[in-house]
């Protein structure tokens, strides 16, 4: 029911009830604003509200945060802006892929070959580091390797034993989502420091933060994409088959023009995801490539956390996500995004 349709007391009532909520979710941004704008003696003080009147609106902050003194600001914000971008493209193309295959083809494994995989790449991981006195980085991509082989073998073969489908695949890939992302975060600083023993550097890098973003942003993308490559009419892909147009021309002449709204936001909820991610950032990186989130954790002193240089730092983080919330609303709002999310 709309406003429009109540009438008297009930619509008033009505419009009280949201310009109360509206005000009640405005208020943090509002205070994080004044806040940035505050000095030291202004934030301990009693609470002030109002500037120029209440208090004398200061640009020290701001100044601080440009000029280097809170750390590199602008640096820390391109590496942001250049992680999060590509990460979410990279997500978003490579989920887009992979849901359009779990949609349209039909996947038969054997549960038999899972465990093949587990066995042997974990057998083989403690037998080449504890046995054959391998590095563990070595003995890891070998015993991967191996699995990898021996598990696509076993899936060709008539084993006896469960055959997982479609559905279980992509529940695998939901089910990612499911643990604390601390055991993702130290296992993958783990693997990256065993890696760089190895001469390949992988932590506070762009490739190493990167390639993390995408694996903790897969499962979403492909459960998203999922769903509306299922409400695609399959009669347009079936009449390019008849016409032996390729698989592949299918995918990018046809199901992507049509599946532009679904990847358009899909892509911005990809790209808020890793905007605002803080633990892989925390683990993954230490200086080059540190990401807006652990700057704006990081502005503290000795005389503990030091509310207005936060306060600015956050502002500046939380803008573009409150950019692209406009920019997915207005779509919502004007029909583009119909169907985009289940």
């Amino acid at each position: 029911m709309s406003i429009r349709n109540l009438n008297g007391r009930s619509r008033a009532w009505a419009l009280i009830g949201c310009l109360f909520w509206f005000l009640f979710t405005l208020f943090p941004i509002y205070w994080v604003i004044i806040t940035s704008f505050k000095t030291s003696l202004s934030v301990v003080g009693q609470a002030r509200f109002i500037p120029f009147v209440d208090f004398e609106p200061s640009l020290l902050a701001w100044q601080e945060l440009f000029g280097g003194v809170r750390g590199e600001f602008m640096n820390t914000f391109i590496a942001s802006t250049i992680v999060s971008l590509s990460s979410a493209v990279l997500a978003t193309a490579i989920g887009a892929m992979a849901a359009y295959a779990l949609v349209r083809f039909p996947f038969r494994v054997k549960l038999a070959a899972g465990l093949v995989f587990f066995v042997v790449a974990l057998g083989g991981y403690l037998l080449g580091a504890n046995v054959f006195g391998w590095s563990r980085a070595t003995a890891m991509f070998a015993a991967f390797g191996l699995a990898l082989l021996l598990s696509l073998l076993v899936n060709r073969v008539r084993v006896p034993g469960p055959i997982l489908g479609n559905d279980d695949i992509i529940f695998w890939f939901v089910s990612q989502r499911m643990f604390p992302p601390i055991v993702a975060a130290f296992a993958l600083f783990l693997m990256y420091s065993e890696i760089g023993r190895l001469g390949f550097k992988m932590i506070d890098t762009y490739v190493g933060l990167t390639l993390a973003y995408i694996a903790f942003s897969l499962p979403i993308v492909i459960w998203l994409m999922r769903d509306f490559f299922a409400a695609l009419p399959v009669e347009v892909e079936e009449a390019a088959m008849v016409d032996n147009v390729p698989s592949w021309r299918i995918f990018t002449g046809i199901v992507v023009p049509m599946s532009t709204p679904g990847l358009v936001a899909t892509f911005m909820i990809t790209l808020a995801f890793v905007w605002n991610e803080f633990l892989f950032a925390l683990f993954l990186t230490n200086a080059r490539w540190q990401t807006l989130p652990i700057l704006v954790a990081g502005q503290n002193s000795q005389r503990g956390d030091e509310w207005w240089s936060i306060s600015a730092a956050a502002l500046i983080a939380i803008v573009p996500m409150m950019v692209m919330a406009a920019i997915l609303s207005r779509l919502m709002r004007s029909g583009l995004l119909l169907g985009a999310i289940k």
